[in-house]
């Protein structure tokens, strides 16, 4: 579970986040929506304190971040950013650095066992020994998926994990999220820009715009109110076999009033 409480945070004078606060169970998963520049990459970095919040608190299951040592908070929690620069690795060698805040003079049998089993879990068998840089887009995906994960994390944050995958691979790398929170009881906050993919395979939906919290809902609350003032454009959402997608309005679509 993560309690987030008042969170604030600026770039010098400019304030980015203004007090955001929300919880989420273990095993849940969170999308993290709003239009570019919301706040959604910098709340995240807070999270696990890549960027030092001015104000607020994060607790992980009743535990205050800020009293946590840097190798304890990556015990708990795994972050996967928008890129990486890990082109030269070995697939193998990637996952392995997921075991770095467990690893204290050398790597040990139990933390090659771990990484041997996740890529196993993931299919990642047959790419172990490729280059990072010789994969594609969803398999580097994957393979910073099954990083993280050897973390044994509580809280896994995912930076826009689908942005370069098509929609077969966007599909697959939702579904395979979704159900590694369910089966490991792990809470994962997950940035998006599909609305879709974050109504499909996401429990709540966490709107930002402007740095605030314009809305914290389950998938089954969303409304296109919500949407137009988030972002600004007219949707509808449809309903069909059990399912609801957002269609966006024609004239959205260019821009038009």
């Amino acid at each position: 579970m993560i309690d987030v409480r008042d969170l604030h945070f600026s770039y010098g004078q400019k304030e980015i986040l203004h007090g955001l606060s929300f919880t989420a169970e273990s095993g849940e998963v969170i999308a993290v929506l709003g239009n570019n520049g919301a706040g959604k990459s910098t709340l995240i970095t807070c999270i696990n304190r890549i960027n030092k919040p001015m104000g607020g608190e994060v607790e992980i299951d009743g535990k205050p971040i800020h009293d946590m040592k840097r190798k304890d908070i990556a015990r708990l929690v795994a972050y996967v950013p928008q890129k990486s620069d890990i082109s030269e690795l070995s697939v193998f060698d990637c996952v392995l650095l997921g075991r770095k805040p467990y690893i204290r003079w050398n790597t040990g049998d139990d933390d090659i066992w771990i990484c041997r089993d996740m890529i196993a879990k993931l299919g990642l068998e047959r790419l172990q020994l490729r280059d990072m840089d010789e994969l594609s887009g969803g398999e580097q995906q994957k393979v910073m998926l099954a990083r993280a994960l050897v973390q044994k994390p509580k809280v896994m944050l995912l930076d826009e994990p689908t942005s370069s995958l098509d929609p077969r691979n966007q599909l697959e790398m939702m579904a395979l999220i979704r159900n590694i929170a369910k089966q490991d009881g792990i809470t994962v906050l997950v940035v998006l820009h599909d609305l879709n993919l974050a109504l499909r395979f996401c429990d709540r939906l966490f709107f930002l715009k402007d740095g605030r919290c314009y809305r914290y809902c389950t998938s089954d609350e969303l409304d296109s109110a919500t949407i137009n003032e988030v972002y600004g454009i007219g949707a509808d959402i449809i309903e069909k076999e059990g399912d609801r997608f957002i269609m966006i309005r024609e004239e959205s679509r260019y821009g038009d009033k």
